[in-house]
């Protein structure tokens, strides 16, 4: 398990944006579990839904991405300075049902295919034993 002192070692996002808490599972080069705690004091939901908050599918999204991130990147000894992992495509992503404040969203994501700096990894978020969205994730490190 590694705690959020590892994440930011790994990860160039930041609070407010900053998506994942927690690795659960790491497998170099092949599958990580990231934890997500969804929190009512999350800026997003002021309007994402007043009386109804919901946790915005872009950002279930962009937690997948970062997990997939942090995997690609501890794979590679760590995040370097001059190399960013963008998503280049997004496909096959599908949402099943709401994630809301006091959910605990749990990404598993799975290396498909490496080919030179890019990678097609699948992703999976669950709340408990419920899939909410899985799909496939690209992408691409851009050095400079």
């Amino acid at each position: 398990m590694y705690s959020i002192d590892e994440i930011v070692q790994n990860v160039p996002h930041r609070y407010p944006f900053l998506l994942i808490d927690r690795i659960l599972e790491f497998v170099e080069n092949e599958r990580v579990v990231a934890l997500k705690n969804i929190t009512i004091n999350e800026a997003q939901f002021q309007g994402h839904f007043p009386g109804k908050p919901v946790f915005p599918g872009v950002y279930i999204i962009e937690s997948m991405a970062q997990s997939a991130c942090f995997l690609l990147a501890k794979s590679a000894g760590g995040l370097q300075e001059n190399t960013v992992y963008v998503l280049g495509k997004v496909a096959k992503m599908s949402f099943f049902d709401l994630v809301t404040p006091g959910d605990q969203l749990i990404t598993t994501i799975t290396v498909e295919k490496k080919f030179g700096d890019n990678a097609l990894v699948a992703a999976k978020s669950v709340v408990g034993e419920r899939t909410v969205a899985k799909g496939q994730l690209m992408f691409a490190a851009r050095k400079g």
